[in-house]
């Protein structure tokens, strides 16, 4: 990469990761919290959890859309200042229903699309993948360390003052786009509607974009019911959870770096996807087996972040390096609000199972859907991997 385009991926990599971290330190920690709430039941604990999902889902496209037409920077600092609002909203929340309140107001900062197309926009094809890696890869890091401070944080200042900490980094994050940020890179598009029906309808997005839902229904639906599992089942205390993530993350970090590093040096990195869609659905497997087995659950972990880790690198390249430049925003817009759609969708069916059946049942749904979209991506047509 050359020097302009190695501070691009700095620089954005840094606000999507100070973003994020804010986002994921909630995870391990917010179903055991709000199962505490007034008015808490499962339903609604998985509710709150993937809450912030549904506006992503809406919002991904519009605010793609927008930055297509009048320049990424501006719908950047709009977005983040949203985000930074409902995290005020749930942390001053005392009711189960003004923390999903809350975190439906914090997933109406929609910018994971935005990012992605300014990404695109400051690097070329052929480092495109190696950049969506370092961006990934800083993803990665944030959801490691929050998985290791999300306990802490909460046994220290509470969840409410971890909601309090997304404030402050939402706003570390607007303040870097402010002061860094290029005013326009896009190529301002005519057409009002960006192309984004013609995304829907080209076959080679399509997989992607069923592929991003999956993988993050997988991700809420599997914090639902975790913490209850790892406390419940395993016998391990909350405040211990953290050690287990870290050790189990460090190790899929290391392993999807390696997997990341050689897609660039293979001729069908799409044999690489389909091995870490594998690794979901053998964890979903030790996780229906493990019972209070630490050693099992912990091998589950290290398949499912390696999986995660690697596929949340590769597939949003894979979207850039498939739609065309003008539509580029348009297509992230999709591909982030099929992301969302699977995280709300995610938190609340693993919550509704959680209130009917045992913590299995959830994993053998989620084991069961990432199988079928393990088989899609090995029938999938020549096609639609055209590029990858």
């Amino acid at each position: 990469m050359t020097p302009s385009e190695r501070r691009a991926v700095a620089g954005l990599a840094s606000v999507a990761s100070v973003r994020l971290l804010g986002l994921f330190m909630l995870l391990p920690v917010l179903a055991l919290y709000a199962n505490q709430l007034k008015g808490a039941t499962p339903f609604l604990v998985g509710l709150s959890v993937g809450a912030y999902g549904i506006t992503q889902a809406f919002l991904q496209i519009p605010f793609g859309v927008a930055s297509d037409r009048f320049g990424r920077r501006p719908v950047l600092l709009v977005g983040l200042a949203i985000f930074a609002f409902g995290g005020v909203v749930a942390a001053t929340a005392d009711h189960i229903g003004w923390v999903i309140i809350g975190r439906v107001m914090q997933g109406a900062g929609a910018v994971s699309a935005v990012l992605n197309a300014l990404l695109a926009d400051l690097t070329r094809d052929e480092v495109r993948t190696r950049a969506q890696a370092i961006f990934g890869a800083s993803i990665g890091v944030s959801f490691m360390l929050s998985l290791m401070l999300g306990p802490l944080l909460a046994d220290w200042l509470g969840v409410s003052g971890v909601f309090w900490c997304t404030v402050v980094l939402a706003t570390a994050a607007f303040t870097g786009v402010a002061i860094l940020a290029p005013q326009q890179t896009s190529t301002p598009v005519r057409s009002g509607a960006g192309g984004w029906t013609a995304v829907l309808a080209d076959q080679r997005l399509r997989p992607l974009f069923g592929g991003i839902f999956v993988l993050h229904f997988l991700i809420a639906a599997a914090f639902v019911v975790l913490p209850f599992v790892l406390r419940d089942r395993v016998g391990l205390a909350p405040e211990r959870h953290a050690t287990l993530y870290l050790v189990t993350m460090l190790v899929a970090v290391i392993i999807a770096v390696a997997l990341i590093g050689q897609v660039e040096r293979h001729r069908a990195p799409h044999r690489f996807v389909a091995f870490a869609v594998a690794c979901l659905v053998l964890s979903q497997v030790l996780f229906v087996l493990g019972g209070p087995s630490q050693v099992l659950v912990a091998a589950g972990l290290v398949l499912m972040f390696t999986g995660i880790n690697f596929l949340e690198a590769r597939l949003p390249a894979e979207v850039t390096l498939t739609a065309t430049a003008d539509r580029r925003g348009a297509a992230l817009g999709v591909y982030a609000s099929a992301q969302f759609v699977g995280i709300f969708a995610g938190g609340m069916v693993a919550g509704a199972l959680l209130g009917q059946f045992a913590p299995e049942a959830v994993f053998a749904a989620l084991g069961g859907m990432t199988a079928l979209w393990l088989v899609v991506r090995l029938v999938q047509p020549a096609a639609t991997r055209q590029g990858h």
